[in-house]
């Protein structure tokens, strides 16, 4: 099946480049809301899927055994910018556990929004494992192992019991196979799984509405959704797409993003959960198909479709600030 065409660049009045998509909105049930494009075909998640990774760190009991609020589990969840709240709490939760960044096995990198990469450099020889967009992930994993007295060395590995316990929960949500022939290496180093596209919104809908989970685990998936919803700076940062669209509906809309043009949001109080991805791999077509997804579902409250509709259509200007062109969504998203 060949997705369609959901997005579109113009430049002057003409059309310069095109995206390609599909969408799965799906509810608790499993069933099919909207779709668009090929929801069957497999795709990784990478990112936007760390709330079900996080699942162990409220099952095991470490979050409350550490004190974690919010702000702690929104930092689980996110892909963040590497500010300096991001980096004080991500260091907070590992000195919980009696640990330090060296702990911290994903890896060091500059941030990926230019503006803090700029006041990092002008302040740091170089970035530590902390500034790493997944360093409140790994800190979690790490306290979630401390607590159940698993040696946290090698966590990243597939093998690694913590990486089992994941992988057991992300089967359990989405109902894929999930083993060695669909996994890959994420950039932080730990195993990614290839998952349906319909089957990764089916389990966040799960998340997000409790339907057909055991209780633990039911009210483990509220809470970290409702603490990414509390807290959207520390699921990304200023600027970033995740934490914007979350604040144009405070706790109502949760999303996150994955790489190569990959996001999954859930709206709770509509039962209903999107996955999506840009087949190119663009984050500016795939933070313009989340926006008019989302705001699909918002069409009778003026102010948040208006917001959300708004954030889907991007004026394009150049280094003189001259506008040049748009990205904006095609009528498949819209009608």
């Amino acid at each position: 099946m060949t997705n369609p065409v959901a997005v579109e660049v113009t430049r002057g009045l003409l059309v310069e480049s095109r995206h390609r998509g599909s969408v799965a909105v799906v509810d608790g049930d499993g069933k099919l809301v909207f779709s668009l494009g090929d929801i069957e075909a497999a795709v990784f998640p990478r990112s936007a899927c760390k709330a079900m990774q996080a699942l162990p760190l409220i099952e095991s009991g470490a979050a409350d055994a550490y004190g974690f609020g919010d702000k702690e589990l929104a930092l689980a969840c996110a892909s963040h910018n590497g500010e300096d709240e991001h980096v004080a709490l991500a260091a907070s939760m590992l000195a919980r556990a009696g640990r330090n960044a060296e702990a911290l096995e994903c890896g060091a990198h500059w941030s990926m929004s230019q503006k803090v990469l700029i006041q990092q450099a002008r302040a740091l020889a170089a970035p530590t494992a902390l500034h790493n967009n997944c360093s409140g992930k790994h800190a979690g994993f790490i306290c979630t192992c401390c607590h159940q007295h698993i040696d946290p060395k090698g966590y990243v590995g597939y093998e690694h019991p913590l990486q089992v316990e994941i992988r057991a929960a992300m089967e359990s949500l989405t109902g894929a196979v999930l083993g060695a022939e669909s996994c890959g290496t994420d950039g932080c180093s730990i195993p990614t799984y290839a998952v349906p596209l319909k089957s990764l919104a089916h389990g966040f809908a799960k998340m997000a509405t409790g339907t057909g989970l055991e209780p633990l685990r039911a009210r483990a998936s509220r809470r970290l959704i409702e603490a990414c919803m509390a807290e959207p700076f520390y699921v990304a940062g200023t600027g970033r797409a995740c934490t914007e669209l979350m604040q144009i509906a405070p706790g109502r809309i949760f999303v996150k993003t994955g790489a190569e043009g990959v996001f999954c949001a859930a709206i709770p109080e509509k039962g209903i959960a999107v996955a999506l991805k840009c087949e190119d791999g663009a984050t500016r077509a795939a933070e313009a198909m989340v926006a008019a997804t989302l705001a699909r579902f918002f069409e009778t409250e003026s102010e948040v479709h208006a917001a959300l509709t708004a954030f889907a259509a991007t004026s394009m200007r150049n280094w003189n600030g001259i506008h040049v062109g748009d990205i904006r969504v095609t009528s498949a998203l819209t009608e």
